[in-house]
């Protein structure tokens, strides 16, 4: 039942997976995404979701997961095979720098800490790709495109530092307490949840529509996205895979394309002061950054586009060709063998 509590249930055949900042845009559909796919789920937020909003058999626990105890009191209350933790400020400069990097970064130590120690066996903590500097007052340029994994970190906000410090944070009980629990840290991108494709507001205040219109809206964020499905799904297979894979790994979690009407290859460098030369690979509908470790190591790649998932608002809305699941499978294979990153 919705909003229950009780613990007298029959466990769900994948196992139960407690999610933190589960009402939030993305943890709504990580929660719903892994209640349909057989895990028993509880969402952990501030305040419960409105009915109707989860699957009926989801258990929600209204908590400030910063009141002191607070995280261990809950994982202890449900004991999860699996804590995914999602609950943070989740905005860059929505809050005074101070609040937000002590927010966060407490969090994520408290969560992960609390579930090592109770002894949960799969722990998964979100970052961010901001974690990469882009967009630094200072000027930013990568080593290459497209970014990976090992594109080196230079966070210069609070937000930023914060989502690094998590990494950190599950890199350090990983080599603490790695033979006991696997450990993994996701940089989601752009998320853009389901209503959003319908002309709900983005978390920008502007909608996917307008943010296609107008590159300049795309531009800070190097135009990556990801329908917030496809994190669900990408989460349901690392929890299926966490024990073959090694243990530690962070993962860029993205669309197979780019929220754009024109290849990188011609945009960026509009954007990002002497990056042509960097971008020439950026061509078509390719991504600046890539998922090219999640498609190795887990065998996940993204299903949905702009391009297939988008509604337009009107008869003079944009509309391009989709690139199907197995053409963007297809181009991760290819990447893969062709360029080959350590994990």
């Amino acid at each position: 039942m919705t909003g229950a509590t009780s613990l007298d249930h029959t466990p769900a055949a994948r196992g139960t997976v407690l999610v933190t900042g589960g009402g939030g845009r993305l943890g709504r559909s990580v929660v719903t995404g892994l209640a349909e796919a057989g895990y028993e789920v509880v969402s952990v937020d501030r305040d419960r979701a409105p009915e109707g909003v989860f699957p009926a058999d989801v258990i929600q626990e209204a908590a400030d997961l910063l009141t002191d105890g607070e995280p261990f009191r809950i994982i202890q209350a449900h004991r999860p095979d699996a804590v995914i933790h999602l609950a943070a400020i989740a905005v860059p400069f929505s809050a005074p720098e101070e609040v937000i990097f002590n927010t966060n970064s407490r969090l994520a130590f408290t969560v992960l800490q609390a579930a090592t120690e109770l002894g949960v066996g799969k722990i998964i903590t979100a970052s961010s790709p901001t974690v990469l500097g882009y967009g630094a007052p200072s000027g930013w340029l990568p080593p290459a495109f497209p970014l990976t994994e090992t594109t080196p970190p230079r966070p210069w906000n609070a937000y930023a530092l914060s989502k690094y410090l998590a990494e950190q944070i599950m890199e350090m009980f990983t080599i603490s307490h790695g033979e006991r629990s696997r450990y993994a840290a996701f940089r989601p991108c752009f998320v853009i949840s389901p209503e959003e494709w319908l002309g709900a507001p983005t978390q920008q205040g502007h909608t996917v529509e307008e943010r296609l219109a107008d590159p300049s809206l795309a531009a800070p964020a190097l135009f990556n996205y990801v329908d917030a499905r496809d994190v669900s799904d990408f989460l349901d297979v690392l929890l299926q895979k966490m024990g073959s894979i090694p243990n530690g790994q962070t993962f860029f979690v993205g669309a197979g394309d780019s929220l754009a009407t024109e290849p990188l290859a011609d945009l960026l460098p509009r954007f990002i002061a002497n990056s042509g030369p960097l971008t020439e690979s950026l061509t078509g509908t390719r991504p600046a950054f890539s998922v090219d470790k999640a498609h190795r190591l887990l065998g996940w790649a993204p299903r949905r586009s702009w391009r297939s998932e988008l509604q337009p608002s009107g008869p003079d809305s944009l509309s391009f060709a989709t690139p199907s699941t197995l053409d963007i499978a297809a181009e991760l294979a290819t990447a893969s063998r062709g360029n080959q990153v350590n994990p």
